[in-house]
């Protein structure tokens, strides 16, 4: 039955009766590769990037759970299906629309140790050493999720279910084991050399010195362990007793920093949200230490003084202006963005309609402007592989959750803590060793993001969420180190500017500028006269990996619609 949208979410109040949802055909972009698949449903919707962790946050909002316990279950669970995002030792961000109106995100990023400094990632010649900051246990920074997780659950919760029945069905699959197929094959396969030379990481992910054959089961005891603890005792399970213990002693003997008093006295933290408009939709999105809320909203304000609608969606002269958008606001990211906790951030100006027309005119629709002309005197320049996973979900009232988290890199340092089960985090890279100094993602950045004590790290990720009359239309986010932040930009005008359907939203081929390096990362997917004529726009194109799995869930005429991109192997999206 087709309905008016702005009744959708009544009509969604009002059903009692569960409709089990349907699942879609593949959508077949112009390019002829299956990249999204959809599932519609009348209820609530969640869409992550693992099938069975996407069907335990449906499971939860058919018990009545609201959008934060399903996202809650969903994340708990990934951490044991999609181990190399999906996490206990990393951190995040959650973005959180009420159906009330209130909007709140809540900050549950990494921080540096106590003992962290400003040049702990220098060489003896003062040069950044990336090896300190991306591979040894240095990298490792105070974990979040667990808390930030928990404090979801008890201060915007449904009520009706418990931490511990959110958080059983991972200790289930834990100790029964799940499935090393697909992506988990794949990426423990390319992983085997990292995992590998940590005795306690290859004790639960290799066999015998070698990854599990496809088809094995991985089963993780030690992480049940851990989760039941966490499920017993709430995040002090986690941070304080024996799980503590067990994570500092296995990050002291590897060299690193972590001490039982940066776990004791971490803390989740919840934020008023970043705010935008464009064209009559309103963005909500993460603040400060994620850069992708400002620089999202950035790059929006500057777009939305061009008719991007009478171009055409993927259209060249459209792309085009998307990228010079993008440049802006990288360049500015790298200049302004760190911890606002610690340093002060221009958020106002960033956010300005008229600091947006102000970047605009500085942008030629025919030409390609290089970076170098883009704040040559940049802090950022000196002198003056990666995972994350994203989930998206909508229940029946209109409470809608975007949540973001990451361990840095796939399988963070690599690390397991021994006895607990639980992959750490390498995290601080995210920090600028030194200024013009690139991180893992060839990003910049100069005193601003310097690493400090108790500091968080900026970060891209950028879970957002679209309104419009006060109610959710989109939640989105991705993973993609970098490319979140544009992944997501992408999938918004897709949407907005270019009405395709949530999945052509989502398939949609995908380009990236990040400021520096000087050049375009262009999806395969493009097609081949785009990129010729952006090249003769004069844009320095490189063809590279895909941008992120863009997890959306959308509310159409025709129902609650969740997205699994399928650029990551396993993603799926289930509803009630």
């Amino acid at each position: 039955m087709r309905i008016v949208l702005s009744f959708l979410l009544a009509l969604l109040v009002a059903a009692a009766v569960p409709v089990h949802a349907q699942q879609a055909t593949d959508v077949t972009p112009s390019t002829g590769e299956i990249a999204a698949t959809t599932v519609v449903g009348r209820h609530g919707m969640v869409a992550s990037q693992e099938a069975e962790a996407s069907r335990i946050g449906a499971a939860v909002l058919a018990r009545g759970g609201n959008a934060v316990d399903a996202a809650v279950a969903t994340a708990f669970a990934l951490a044991v299906t999609l181990p190399r995002a999906g996490n206990l030792g990393g951190g995040g961000f959650l973005v959180l629309h009420r159906a009330g109106g209130e909007a709140v995100t809540i900050d549950f990023r990494e921080t540096a140790p106590a003992a962290a400094t400003a040049t702990m990632f220098l060489d003896a010649a003062g040069n950044a050493d990336p090896r300190k900051s991306r591979f040894s246990a240095s990298a490792i920074a105070v974990p979040g999720s667990v808390a930030g997780l928990a404090l979801a659950h008890q201060r915007f919760g449904s009520g009706r279910l418990t931490l511990a029945e959110l958080i059983a069905p991972a200790v289930r699959l834990a100790r029964a084991g799940v499935p090393v197929t697909g992506d988990l094959f794949e990426t423990l396969t390319l992983a085997e050399r990292r995992l590998g030379q940590w005795p306690s990481s290859a004790r639960v992910f290799l066999k015998d010195g070698r990854p599990p054959a496809e088809g094995d089961r991985l089963v993780q005891t030690d992480l049940a362990d851990t989760l039941e603890r966490i499920a017993a005792q709430g995040p002090a399970g986690f941070y304080t007793g024996p799980v503590a213990e067990k994570l500092v002693a296995t990050v002291r003997s590897a060299d690193g920093l972590l001490g039982l008093e940066d776990l004791a006295g971490y803390r989740a933290v919840v934020r008023e949200p970043v705010r935008g408009t464009y064209r009559g939709f309103d963005i909500v999105a993460m603040p400060s230490p994620s850069s992708g809320g400002v620089h999202l909203v950035e790059m929006l304000n500057i777009l939305e003084g061009y008719d991007l609608r009478s171009l055409g969606a993927g259209a060249p002269a459209a792309l085009h202006l998307e990228i010079e958008a993008m440049k802006l606001a990288y360049a500015d990211r790298a200049a302004f963005l760190g911890d606002a906790d610690k340093v002060d951030v221009p958020l106002e100006r960033l956010l300005s309609k008229d600091y947006a027309a102000e970047l605009r005119r500085s942008i030629d629709p025919k030409r390609a402007r290089p970076a170098s002309e883009i704040r040559p005197d940049s802090p950022a320049l000196g002198g003056g592989g990666a995972d994350t996973t994203h989930l998206s979900v909508i229940d029946r009232d209109g409470n809608a959750v975007a949540l973001t988290t990451s361990l840095n890199f796939n399988y963070g340092v690599g690390l397991v803590a021994e006895g607990t089960g639980v992959l750490l985090n390498n995290t601080l890279d995210d920090f600028s060793a030194k200024p013009g100094a690139p991180n893992a993602f060839g990003l910049i950045g100069g005193a601003a993001n310097a690493p400090a004590p108790g500091k968080r790290p900026l970060s891209s990720m950028t879970p957002t969420i679209v309104l419009k009359d006060g109610r959710p239309v989109l939640v989105t986010g991705a993973p993609g180190g970098s490319r979140i932040i544009t992944t997501v930009l992408q999938v918004i005008v897709n949407r907005v500017d270019f009405g395709l359907s949530p999945a052509d939203a989502v398939a949609a081929p995908r380009l990236h500028h990040q400021w520096r390096p000087d050049e375009v990362l262009v999806e395969r997917t493009m097609p081949e006269a785009t990129l010729r004529t952006l090249a003769a726009m004069g844009h320095p194109l490189r063809i590279g990996a895909t941008s992120g799995s863009a997890h959306t869930v959308a509310v159409t005429q025709d129902g609650v619609v969740g997205v699994a991109d399928r650029r990551s192997r396993g993603a799926g999206a289930a509803g009630d």
